[in-house]
């Protein structure tokens, strides 16, 4: 599948012309696969097929979707792109180094995720990523443009596709993160049945939980497990609570 698997996710897109700019460099470098999360312009404007030239199939045939988790259905890996300004407990990475994770998965769809042009991706947002890269800029004038930070991103995923080698982890075992979010939404709500959770700070905990499971790369079939044991747990809470 190659670098076709790529997706390329814009999260509410609000330029034409960084959109059609998008669409060219991704052809640049041998992507096609562009995902618009409620796009806030329209890919067929003047504009944005003027920036795109001869990449206008790219943004005639993108994916419109209304959230990022469609987005993100069936991708098994995703890296979300962001500023400077960042201050959560997911470390910050370099392009060079991080992108080629991505790469480790050659038969499975994955993402690179890219926030708005005004304010980036939201903490939510942030969460559905694995990973989160950070492209270095000079503290003079740090602040990127948006198909300026595809185009690097998508030179370097180029780069990479030529050089890459034979994964370390079976590409079959990590779990798709539209299989992982049912178990976080399960797992919230029994924390929150027993009080482990408090409704005011149930997201920042999760946010934790999230980080946990993202670095252990859980597989499919350990997901079900989990999934099997909180079904468990609630069914002995409900046996214990007949008792009473």
């Amino acid at each position: 599948m190659g670098l076709a698997r790529i997706r390329i996710v814009l999260v509410e897109p609000a330029g034409p012309l960084n959109l059609g700019s998008i669409a060219r460099v991704m052809k640049n470098f041998g992507l096609s696969n562009l995902v618009l999360v409620n796009p806030q312009c329209d890919r067929s404007s003047d504009d944005a097929l003027k920036m795109a030239v001869h990449a206008k199939e790219i943004l005639e045939s993108a994916v419109i979707v209304d959230t990022l988790p469609q987005a993100l259905q069936g991708c098994v890996r995703a890296i979300a792109t962001i500023g400077r300004d960042y201050s959560g407990e997911i470390p910050l990475e370099n392009p060079r180094t991080t992108l080629p994770w991505l790469l480790e998965e050659p038969e499975k769809p994955v993402a690179l995720i890219f926030g708005r042009e005004d304010r980036g991706l939201s903490n939510e947002e942030i969460n559905y990523a694995q990973k989160l890269v950070f492209i270095p800029t000079s503290p003079i004038y740090p602040s990127l443009n948006l198909a300026t930070a595809v185009s690097i991103c998508c030179y370097e995923l180029s780069q990479l596709a030529e050089i890459f080698i034979t994964p370390k982890i079976p590409p079959t075992e990590i779990a798709p993160l539209d299989i992982v979010e049912p178990y976080y939404q399960e797992l919230e709500s029994l924390l929150l049945s027993i009080g482990y959770l408090y409704p005011h700070t149930a997201a920042s905990r999760m946010e934790k939980f999230r980080h946990l499971y993202n670095r252990a790369h859980i597989q499919t079939a350990e997901v079900a497990m989990l999934r099997g044991i909180l079904r468990q747990v609630e069914w002995a809470l409900k046996e214990a609570e007949g008792r009473k």
